[in-house]
């Protein structure tokens, strides 16, 4: 390819990839919805965008190290310390039930539906057992199912991604070479590649620690070293044995995210954009070398199989490993409809599948478009059913507010009371030893971690008030989440307002402006309390009202001249009255 080739291949690959990405967000959709066809038509209409032209042997390896980033990045996010229980049980079921299940029936159902080999057959079964947080992880958001169900599945997608991308590297070496057919050398195999990950993700985690504890980094270091060092160690596991950059790139995300010592920012916008766009990028490039031609022989029994998968197979998979784990009937069944494919099952189909096609394998050459139409179509089905499915089987979170009340002095424990007796899911943050002690011994929830990681991680929440006594807390922690999450945040109004204590840039809303920090601590201890009151009818006198909420449970903070939000659609009114 000429240069100009290849600079208007590249740069139409990235710009496809953001568009259907922009698209989505503004159609509500999943992003791969669109990624995928958005390749697929690009790389029917032009040779720019074919990712074998513009980067030639360098694509796989590329591709490998990409997902690992994007399995880091997943790993981040998930802390041991939550997995407890009924929850670790279904995760860990989940993972072996559903590659011991899902593997030899696709294999089963494939060879005869698509007219595979026997060896093609194996190989496409063992690219189909993975999931992916890259696109379960935007279908729960939108769904909002019971915070187990949406844990479990998270954990489910980003383990069994590392566990299927290693089983397709041995299925696809025990295909190029006869001897390692047997099953005690794949079983030995098997465990070597998963102590190369380990091994290799530990001493990973060591680098990380060394470098973001110990040397203490800035963010901006501390984030490039966290990218060099993923990619530095998932290249050497890679190199070591095929595919353990995945486990590698898993346990260094999951024991970074669970160690404290590590203390990491909770908001990572670049790992975040970065994540983003190498998801676009990697479907619409993967999709580009899916030809109409190839499609066109494998779209109906690949949809057959698709069908095998969605009503027998995975409804199997969360039967069994769901039991005995202490979720209701509807949870189970819900985990039993939930099993997209994603980006790991496209990359590494469009890795295996062109050494086989080149060993002579028969029926190799349908492996990609086969997983093209699977991917395509289980992220569909999933994605257009999830929201009623989950209200049917009544796993969706109720829509009533969750707010996060930041501050543990005692009007503010007061305040969570109440709010709870109206049926509000409250939780609270506090800094201060003595204010986490005085909420759990008032029953409430408590948050742990750092505050803007409970923020950015905790599902569920709706709204962020700043309620601490610290003028300039409240403003640095309203600014930064401003920027940072798109929660409404609200703040107490400050003492003395004055440099440091004006938040920057758009002002963020504050209750009522006369009930300052002092003022709300010095009426409580005079003997002030929090009441609820109905929504018809005069406040008593002395009373200022705080909060209302609506007919569909949202909790709305009174403006700053002490007036109800929305007038007419109120059912109670949360007030400060006096003893």
């Amino acid at each position: 390819m000429t240069s100009e080739q290849i600079l208007i291949g590249s740069g139409l690959t990235v710009v496809l990839a953001v568009a259907s990405q922009v698209l989505a967000a503004r159609l509500r959709v999943p992003a791969i919805i669109l990624l995928l066809p958005a390749g697929f038509t690009a790389g029917a209409l032009t040779d720019d965008v074919q990712p074998d032209r513009l980067l030639g042997p360098a694509f796989s390896p590329l591709v490998s190290l990409a997902v690992a980033v994007v399995l880091y990045d997943a790993g981040l996010g998930l802390d041991l310390r939550r997995l407890t229980g009924g929850t670790r049980h279904a995760v860990v079921r989940l993972v072996w039930v559903g590659v011991a299940l899902t593997a030899p029936t696709a294999a089963l159902v494939a060879a005869p539906l698509l007219g595979l080999s026997a060896g093609a057959a194996v190989m496409l079964g063992a690219i189909l057992v993975v999931s992916g947080p890259t696109v379960v992880g935007p279908l729960l958001n939108f769904v909002r199912p019971t915070e187990r169900v949406q844990r479990i599945l998270l954990w489910e997608g980003s383990l069994i991604d590392a566990v299927g991308g290693i089983l397709g590297a041995l299925v696809f070496h025990a295909l190029l070479n006869e001897q390692h057919r047997t099953l005690g050398h794949g079983l030995l195999g098997f465990a070597a590649s998963v102590g190369v990950g380990l091994t290799l993700g530990l001493l990973g985690v060591a680098l990380l620690w060394w470098l973001l504890v110990r040397v203490r980094l800035g963010e901006v270091l501390g984030t490039s070293v966290q990218l060099a060092a993923v990619l530095g160690v998932a290249a050497a596991a890679d190199a070591l044995r095929d595919d353990t950059g995945l486990i590698t790139a898993i346990v260094m995300g999951v024991v970074v995210a669970t160690v404290p010592a590590f203390d990491l920012p909770a908001r990572r916008p670049f790992f975040e954009t970065l994540v983003s766009l190498i998801v676009g990028v990697l479907f619409v490039s993967i999709s580009a070398t899916v030809s109409w031609s190839a499609l066109r022989p494998v779209l109906l029994p690949a949809l057959g199989l698709v069908a095998v998968l969605v009503l027998l197979v995975r409804p199997l998979v969360g039967a069994l490993s769901t039991a005995g784990c202490g979720l209701t009937e509807g949870e189970r069944a819900f985990v039993g409809w939930m099993a997209p494919r994603g980006i790991v099952a496209a990359s590494t189909a469009a890795t295996f599948s062109t050494g086989l096609v080149a060993a002579g394998v028969g029926g190799a050459q349908k492996i990609l478009p086969a997983t093209f139409v699977v991917v395509v179509a289980t992220v569909t089905l999933y994605g257009l059913t999830a929201v009623p499915v989950a209200r049917l089987l009544h796993v969706v979170r109720r829509a009533r507010s969750r707010p996060l009340l930041v501050g543990g002095e005692p009007w503010t424990v007061e305040l969570a009371t109440v709010l709870r007796s109206a049926g509000l899911d409250v939780l609270l943050w506090a800094g201060r030893d003595e204010q986490r002690a005085r909420i759990t011994a008032a029953g409430l929830p408590l948050a742990e971690g750092e505050l803007l990681a409970e923020t950015a991680e905790q599902e569920g929440i709706t709204a962020v008030y700043l309620l601490t006594p610290e003028d300039e807390f409240n403003a640095l922690a309203a600014t930064v989440l401003r920027d940072t999450t798109p929660l409404p945040v609200h703040r107490l109004a400050a003492t003395r307002p004055g440099p440091g204590i004006t938040a920057p840039g758009p002002p963020v809303s504050v209750l009522p402006a006369a009930l300052t920090a002092p003022e709300l601590a010095r009426r409580h201890a005079a003997g002030a309390a929090v009441r609820r009151h109905p929504a018809h009818g005069p406040l008593p006198p002395g009373h200022t009202l705080l909060f209302t909420l609506d007919r569909t449970g949202t909790l709305l903070p009174a403006t700053p001249r002490g007036r109800p939000a929305k007038p007419g659609q109120i059912t109670e009114r949360i007030t400060l009255g006096p003893p």
